[in-house]
């Protein structure tokens, strides 16, 4: 998303206190049962979002009062990571003091859903469930809870794709298209660096920000997580193994700055110091607006695979709209949601006051979506996100334990980074002290 240089990595910071809140409040959920809410039509309801998500979802609110003038709308910006401890201590406490809609990362939904199964509003019995091909492919998984009914609606989609500047890879000679895999960029890493000084990606390296994405993309493209569909913990299978080790390769060859401390990774790139960002679409509209001298310099392309022939298409992250099961306007909640995330006019509005990419397919018609960016030297940069989500992606199942695989994820990448330990070996030891902290069984 464009309201953060990583969402994730700022979400990090609020996985702990979250986790920890919502371990305490398993099964049932408290109090914040459907019985406790209500359908109610009309009236004021208050919606929780982030920054220019938030600023987004104000747009929306003219054209839905005047076609529902009995409800009004109040978008409140929580802030993030705020908005994760809020939602979290709210649930926790049977619901209170939640606003009727709540916007929530794919990071948390499926917890929330696994520990407060009646905390989440069932959207099934307001008719959700007529929405279910009108978004791409891989989301709608996410929204079904152990109930097997919709608890939320996709707002936003995130195909990854690897930013390049263009002018560092022509003084290095190097052609974009014949990079296929993360073993063909490896290679040509010590020659981009020669001719530009660049590296080729940043990570901080001590892991101070859970700095995990790119190891959980190298694992994505490869159809796999830290669990597997049934939940069973794969943090050390060859795929994340593998992920790892890529990682570790571009350290040993000096292709990997260290991003560690506040602001690192924007005063690198300002600095023409990193040649390629591995980010998700968010970043189309960021890169453009903080980095405008270097208007003309960037391109973007298919993400490597991660292993040779492998796949380059992959969906990262996504966020979500849901309604409150103790709201007392319900349906006014629900009609909110449907509103802005089922008309293309509505959510392509969004988009472009916000940056946040539509996982709604119907919006990709608008020209927009084919326009030549001048940023990217005019290639059609939206298109080709577009277009690499037609081949659809599995849905990642990030599970209610996600926040303690992400650090001993990360615990382990720190150590392969500045102690030179064996990928598989320091994998190996997390995915056991993740099986023994959550009960999971380790996949074979």
């Amino acid at each position: 998303m464009s309201h953060h240089l990583s969402r994730r990595h700022l979400l990090q910071l609020a996985t702990a206190s979250a986790a920890g809140l919502g371990l305490t409040a398993c099964g049932g959920g408290g109090s914040g049962t459907d019985a406790a809410g209500a359908d109610g039509d009309s009236g004021k309801i208050t919606v929780w979002s982030w920054t220019s998500a938030a600023e987004a979802l104000r747009g929306v609110v003219p054209s839905f009062e005047r076609d529902n003038p009995d409800i009004t709308v109040e978008i409140q910006d929580v802030g993030e990571p705020a908005i994760w401890d809020k939602i979290t201590v709210g649930l926790a406490s049977g619901g209170k003091g939640l606003a009727d809609v709540l916007h929530i990362g794919v990071d948390y939904l499926p917890g929330y859903l696994a520990k407060f199964p009646e905390g989440i509003a069932d959207l099934s019995r307001l008719g959700a469930d007529k929405h279910k091909d009108a978004f791409v492919e891989g989301l709608w998984p996410t929204v079904i809870g152990k109930d097997g009914a919709v608890h939320a609606l996709p707002w936003e989609v995130n195909p990854l794709g690897l930013f390049y500047r263009h002018d560092f890879f022509e003084k290095a000679d190097v052609d974009p298209a014949s990079l296929t895999s993360w073993d063909d960029l490896i290679a040509a890493g010590p020659k981009i660096r020669a001719a530009t000084g660049a590296q080729l990606i940043g990570l901080d390296k001590p892991g101070t920000t859970q700095d995990m994405d790119f190891f959980q993309n190298l694992m994505q493209l490869q159809g796999a997580f830290y669990f597997d569909r049934e939940g069973k913990v794969t943090l050390a299978s060859p795929e994340a193994v593998k992920a790892l080790t890529v990682i570790k390769r571009l350290n040993d060859g000096g292709l990997l700055a260290d991003t560690a401390g506040q602001g690192t990774w924007k005063r690198l790139i300002s600095q023409g110091k990193l040649a390629t960002a591995p980010e998700a679409a968010w970043a189309v509209g960021y890169m453009a607006e903080k980095f405008p001298a270097q208007s003309g310099k960037w391109r973007v392309m298919q993400p490597p695979a991660a292993v040779p022939g492998g796949g380059r298409n992959v969906i990262v992250n996504s966020t979500y709209l849901a309604v409150s099961a103790t709201s007392k306007r319900r349906k006014a909640a629900w009609r909110f949601i449907e509103h802005a995330l089922t008309k293309p006019a509505e959510i392509n509005r969004m988009y472009s006051s916000g940056s946040v990419f539509p996982a709604l397919k119907a919006a990709y018609t608008d020209p927009m979506f084919n326009a030549p960016h001048p940023f990217y030297g005019g290639q059609r940069v939206l298109k080709s996100l577009v277009d690499s989500l037609s081949s659809g992606s599995e849905a990642t199942n990030f599970t209610s334990d996600y926040s303690r695989a992400l650090k001993l994820a990360s615990d382990a990448q720190s150590q392969v980074l500045l102690k030179g330990a064996d990928p598989a070996g320091a994998l190996e030891a997390a995915a056991a002290q993740l099986a023994q902290q959550t009960g999971r069984q380790q996949a074979a």
